[in-house]
């Protein structure tokens, strides 16, 4: 799930959370959050609901099935 820890990396940036934020919000250590932005470890379904719910996106955009809005906002 390459793309998956590439979108989570671009999509805090985007929105200006550390990990450490994100982490919090999310219930995990900010180790783990930081292995998903490495391609390290992959998410729970559940986490991933979370994380799409957090960031404003789809599954499918947080996994790299969709563009993300911001990519579309570049077409």
């Amino acid at each position: 799930m390459e793309q998956l820890a590439k979108n989570l990396s671009t999509l805090r940036g985007a929105k200006k959370l550390s990990r450490e934020k994100v982490s919090r919000v999310l219930e995990l250590s900010a180790k783990t959050y930081e292995r998903y932005e490495k391609n390290e470890r992959d998410p729970t379904a559940p986490t991933l609901v979370k994380l799409a719910g957090l960031y404003g996106v789809t599954l499918d955009q947080l996994v790299g099935l969709a563009p993300l809005p911001l990519e579309e906002d570049h077409r």
